[in-house]
């Protein structure tokens, strides 16, 4: 846990750094894209002053001045499967973007997906030396949490106080300069597959970037497509992208449970490609210009004219009816919701005072997904867009730049950042392991 703190601390350095000089990247490393913003911040003290703690503070602190988008290469599920291509691609998008901003960027704030994230609950209590709840006592009580053995190789991407309890009173977001005697907390962590870290950390370092923060895609998606009221209530996001899909769940306006599905909109495609006999380029095209998932009777009469240039005349000018495209697609859609779906069960979201679902990232954009989604996953489903932030370009404001936006968010104003006191150094049991969503049943 020490360590964690030490690379989390050093992040936030290079992080303040950054924001003295005004400009920082935002990197998002998908499967099928990588997209980059680049943020200028007017005046860093406005951000400090911001109101409350919620995710929308600070938002008017910065103006995206540079977009870009380039095809992803060498990522697979969502993780780093070849670093020269990747390092290649994230290249290729920065320079596309500082070109734009008309600045030299040194200073990147990235999220990736897959990894094979795992959420824990973990609580702490102690008792107050005063009688008011000092910096001194939120340290205190942060690092009283249990914190579980997460085994080898797995590194903690994101460790946040949830809820805070002083004596009776829970619910609490800020218990500093309350009065009382026993001050509690439940804190959500979630741990990575060190790999994907380290592996991203490097490509970043090998493009001649300071890494200033991380973050996991899912939660970055949530910040940028949840309103206010669902990240208060309770909410869940599916980011279907196109290595994978992530799932995370919100509450008080916390990430309270975050994981991932390693299946994605390539796997549809891949379908599409060995179900019609095409390249993954023209299954890719088909998939976009007339995929689909719930068929009409409309659907058998339109007819698809499939193309190709293999040279066998009959084979290229095979057509397909939609109905036949939907009928290959929709059963892998079906699959990557139930999955998503188990997901949900596990962390107990039917636990929550409110159950809404957001679909957001590329593969939501397939027409008739709410209807499927809403069969599958619950009644209330809608389709998630992110929220409008300063300078971004009418062409990153669709679904599929959901976590980048998100990370425009993070970048302004990381949750993690209003908890950095400094920790007292002592080793801490690694006794209980609670499931992150067990104290819902306890305190709503």
């Amino acid at each position: 846990m020490i360590e964690l703190y030490e690379s989390q601390r050093a992040m936030r350095n290079m992080r303040k750094a950054a924001l003295q000089r005004g400009v920082v990247a935002v990197l998002d490393v998908g499967t099928s894209k990588i997209a980059c913003l680049v943020l200028r911040f007017d005046g860093t003290d406005r951000l400090k002053e911001a109101e409350g703690i919620g995710a929308m503070a600070g938002q008017a602190g910065f103006r995206v001045i540079g977009a870009a988008t380039t095809r992803s290469r060498g990522v697979k599920f969502g993780e780093i499967d070849a670093m020269q291509e990747t390092e290649r691609a994230i290249r290729t998008a920065l320079q596309a973007a500082q070109k734009m901003a008309n600045i030299r960027v040194d200073h990147v704030i990235a999220c990736f997906s897959g990894a094979q994230p795992r959420s824990y609950g973990l609580a702490g209590a102690v008792e107050l030396e005063g009688q008011l709840v000092s910096e001194q006592d939120v340290s205190r009580v942060l690092s009283s949490c249990d914190v579980p053995d997460y085994g080898e190789g797995r590194e903690v991407l994101h460790a946040q106080p949830v809820n805070f309890a002083l004596d009776h009173r829970t619910g609490l977001n800020d218990p500093r300069g309350q009065l009382g005697q026993t001050l509690s907390t439940d804190m959500h962590m979630l741990t990575v597959d060190s790999f994907a870290i380290q592996n991203l950390a490097y490509c970043v370092k090998r493009c001649d970037l300071e890494l200033a923060g991380l973050a996991f895609s899912a939660y970055a998606s949530g910040l940028a497509s949840l309103v206010e009221d669902e990240q208060e209530l309770g909410a869940a996001c599916i980011d279907l992208g196109g290595g994978s899909a992530g799932v995370s769940i919100f509450m008080k306006k916390h990430m309270i449970y975050a994981d991932s599905v390693r299946i994605g909109g390539d796997h549809v495609t891949s379908d599409i490609s060995m179900g019609l006999q095409v390249p993954t380029a023209t299954a890719e095209r088909i998939k976009t210009f007339y995929g689909g998932v719930m068929a009409t009777g409309m659907d058998d009469r339109e007819m698809i004219e499939i193309g190709g240039e293999t040279g066998d005349w009959e084979h290229d000018r095979r057509t397909v009816s939609r109905t036949e495209l939907i009928g290959i697609m929709r059963p892998r859609v079906e699959e990557i919701l139930e999955e998503a779906r188990s997901r949900l069960d596990a962390a107990g979201f039917e636990y929550l005072p409110s159950q809404q679902i957001v679909l957001t990232g590329g593969g939501s954009q397939i027409p008739g997904l709410d209807g499927l989604a809403s069969k599958i996953l619950g009644q209330q489903v809608r389709l998630g867009r992110p929220l409008r932030v300063h300078g971004l370009p009418q062409a990153a404001t669709g679904a599929g730049f959901a976590s980048a936006v998100g990370m425009c968010l993070f970048a302004a104003n990381p949750q993690d950042e209003w908890w950095d006191f400094d920790l007292p150094v002592d080793r801490y049991p690694a006794r209980s392991l609670k499931r992150a969503v067990k104290w819902f049943k306890d305190n709503w």
